[in-house]
């Protein structure tokens, strides 16, 4: 029972009587000589109908002078309509029972009141008394029975807190001692914590948006648990205490790293304040709470990065290998979470990347190259795309183009030039291209075309898939020469066999067998697939899920033509789109999914090196392939055209390129370029996780949830959703991991979800929940 509760059920207490032997009051005085229940009167008046108020003439706030309640009484003032079963109740501010004994002492303005202590019955304590706060909560006859502190600063911290207080549950209260600290962190809002992380956070600011009692509380708990006046001290003094992260400030401090993005001042006020000095045994233990020292350490690694730059190839992984151990804990420091960390978070890939290109993949025949490739091969593309999707400046993009460059490059180049020596010697493994569809598709599938969905993004995007319970077949094909889109597109499309090459056109876009008609501009490839029983799906159409059916997304080639390295800042959401246009079709009725693609690419910080092609022997030219004129004399290798043998192309050597400064090509000859994956992809049935966890304890404090776990809790992460099964619908700042203690912590994001049901989840690395619970954000009322 709330307080405010227990509060009316005790004043209408005193109205009970034997009607045998009694006659009912006329009403219900309440006396308070101190004034100390002013705060909660508005609350009473809306709780109560028959609440009423000594004081100046406000008859539609129910207050009044004394003679103006005995009409009300007397049932004379017509707007006032007072319950039937109910008496009145009037609260007396100032006066005490005395006032009104002592008749002809009484005060004018109290002597209408003075027979109604009569034919009324006044609210008082046993002795006769007054009802203080501190009676209330304390008395068990007529109070509440509570362990209640009686020290002044405990009677001072409870007047103030009193209309938080009344909405507490009383039956929670009891067992536990209620002294000043309880009162003032009442009336902070329950979690003092969070209100000095806002505080160190905006400063005068959060003092503005508070009211002289609330803000008086909030210094008073700080004094009292943390020894630290804010008042005096400031926000710089409280900055530097946070960072020391010492005795009671600890528990601060891990607070914030929960949710740092919820005070993004903070980190400034620290830098204001001076760090400790460095010496030989500084590391992320002794100064990791300091933005100025992770800092530091990110200036070291970007000098050590670009230092890179000219080293042999195994010194320079060694040395990777080297940096990533002295520096792979700062990945753990909330500087990383908050984006203060780019280049340690690189250096994990860029580790990776020294790893995957100890071994080359240049040795035996085009089956063991690619085979190679397949196995560890595309992890070091990969790790490249992961590393350059952490640079957020120009000179971290010097330092991680370094390491690339230096580590990266040779290998690359190595591949590719055995991929050409053996196409030189033995003939382009994708002669047979046209033969690899085999039987053909039945009813309900929809063939999805991603341009440029390279090996790697596709290994991503088959994972991403298998965990959405998707099954999913993994087919290597190699691709059609030059390995540009006009060639490449059709030799992938279920109408590849309508198609063949055409004279004259130096831009080798093939054209329709039949009829000549060029597929540039996509017209007459479309027209070619309705022809022959495929439905064409356009942006968001999904189609029914019926026949057959070709659909394209993704912007992968364009978006790296436009933007060079850039390119690996989105591919995440680039794959996470694909995943869903998926799920999108599946939930259309399609029974199966074919993702296909033309080619991938090659993609290298500063510029892919160039070779010269002079101008005067090309009819048309592109990064890596170029249209050699008839009868001009070039030293390239020329290759055969997948769409007419008869014709010729030249391919650039090695991952070299006709044009200057390119990052980002395709149409040569290179395992990244012409190695690709088709994915064919089966909707899953959800499988229910072996894992057997059960969510045995909660509890909020504000806006933060510690849930208690009991079972097989290794690798699994806490999170808490509005709907359970969508993870979009997470309401936490990050998804957090379950402790080895079985204790997993998160925060709410959103403020205005207090009070909200939702669901606490428990879920495993593949995002599936093994124990779900109900829950209200913030904890149930009571």
């Amino acid at each position: 029972m709330r307080i405010i509760d227990a509060l009316i059920k005790e004043l209408r207490s005193a109205a009970v009587h034997n009607p045998d032997v009694q006659t009912a009051p006329a009403c219900i005085l309440w006396t308070d000589s101190t004034r100390q229940w002013e705060a909660v009167v508005p609350r009473l008046k809306m709780e109560l109908a028959e609440f009423f108020v000594l004081g100046d003439y406000d008859p539609e706030n129910r207050t009044g002078p004394a003679i103006w309640f005995r009409c009300v009484i007397a049932g004379q003032i017509e707007d006032v309509i007072l319950p039937e079963d109910k008496p009145p109740i009037l609260y007396l501010p100032g006066v005490s029972r005395q006032d009104l004994r002592a008749v002809e002492n009484c005060p004018d303005h109290l002597k209408p009141l003075a027979e109604l202590q009569y034919r009324g019955t006044i609210w008082s304590q046993v002795n006769a008394k007054d009802w203080t706060i501190l009676a209330f909560l304390k008395s068990d006859q007529g109070g509440l029975g509570l362990d209640v502190a009686q020290d002044s600063q405990t009677r001072n911290a409870m007047q103030i807190a009193l209309y938080r207080l009344i909405d507490e549950n009383a039956d929670h209260l009891r067992g536990r001692r209620l002294d000043k600290d309880y009162f003032h962190t009442l009336l902070t809002g329950g979690d003092p914590v969070r209100d000095l992380l806002h505080w160190l956070d905006s400063g005068e600011a959060f003092k503005e948006r508070r009211d002289e009692n609330e803000w008086t509380a909030f210094v008073e708990v700080c004094k009292s648990q943390l020894a630290f006046d804010p008042e005096s001290q400031g926000v710089v003094a409280g900055a530097g205490k946070l960072a020391s992260n010492q005795g009671p400030w600890h528990p601060v401090w891990e607070r914030f790293c929960e949710a740092p993005n919820r005070y993004p001042n903070i980190p400034a006020n620290i830098r204001k304040c001076q760090m400790p000095e460095l010496d030989l045994f500084s590391n992320s233990k002794t100064h990791g709470t300091w933005p100025q020292w992770n800092e530091s350490q990110e200036r070291y690694l970007r000098q050590s990065l670009k230092a890179l730059a000219g080293l042999p190839a195994h010194q320079a992984r060694k040395r990777v290998v080297e940096l990533e151990k002295q520096d792979r804990d700062r990945r753990k420091l909330v500087w990383a979470e908050i984006g203060e960390s780019p280049l340690a978070l690189a250096l994990k890939h860029l580790a990776n990347l020294a790893e995957h290109t100890k071994k080359g993949l240049a040795g035996g025949d085009c089956e063991d190259l690619a085979s190679g490739y397949m196995q560890f091969g595309w992890k070091a593309d990969a790790a490249v795309l992961n590393a350059l999707s952490f640079v957020d400046c120009k000179e971290n993009l010097e330092a991680v183009a370094a390491a690339v460059r230096t580590v990266y490059l040779p290998w690359l180049e190595e591949s590719s030039l055995y991929l050409q020596k053996l196409a030189d010697e033995s003939g382009y493994p994708a002669d047979n291209l046209r033969d690899r569809e085999g039987a053909e598709p039945k009813s309900g599938t929809c063939i999805l075309f991603v341009d440029g969905l390279r090996f790697d993004l596709a290994k991503k995007l088959s994972a991403a898939l298998s965990r959405k319970n998707c099954k999913v077949e993994e087919k290597a094909n190699w691709s059609a020469l030059p390995s540009v889109t006009a060639t490449c597109k059709p030799a992938v499309s279920p109408v590849s066999k309508w198609i063949n090459g055409r004279e004259k056109d130096p831009d080798f876009e093939p054209c329709v067998a039949e009829t000549g008609q060029s597929l540039k501009g996509g017209y007459h490839f479309k027209k070619l697939l309705g022809e022959n029983g495929w439905t064409v799906l356009e942006k968001d159409d999904t189609g029914d899920g019926k026949g057959l059916a070709w659909k394209e997304i993704g912007d992968i080639d364009r978006d790296g033509h436009e933007r060079g390295w850039k390119i690996a800042l989105n591919l995440e959401s680039t794959v996470s789109e694909i995943c869903e246009a998926i799920e999108q079709l599946f939930d259309a009725g399609w029974k199966t999914v074919r993702v296909v693609t033309d080619h991938g690419w090659l993609l290298m910080p500063g510029g892919l090196p160039k070779i010269e092609l002079p101008a005067a022997l090309v009819e048309s030219k592109w990064g890596r392939c170029a249209s050699i004129k008839e009868g001009a004399l070039a030293d390239e290798s020329l290759y055969p055209w997948y769409w007419d043998p008869s014709r010729h192309f030249a391919l650039a050597s090695g991952i070299c390129c006709y044009k200057k400064g390119e990052q980002y090509a395709h149409g040569g000859l290179s395992l990244q370029e012409c190695l690709t994956l088709e994915l064919t992809v089966l909707p899953g049935k959800p499988e229910k996780s072996d894992a057997q966890v059960d969510i045995t304890d909660v509890v909020w404090k504000g806006l933060r949830c510690k849930a208690a776990l009991d079972g097989d809790f290794s690798g699994l992460s806490m999170d808490i959703r509005t709907q359970a099964g969508n993870p979009e619908t997470s309401a936490v700042m990050n998804v957090k991991p379950v402790k080895e203690n079985g204790i997993a912590s998160v925060v709410i994001e959103n403020e205005e979800l207090d009070g909200l049901e939702a669901f606490i989840v428990v879920i495993d690395d593949s995002n599936d929940i093994v124990a779900q619970l109900k829950t209200v954000i913030g904890g149930d009322p009571e």
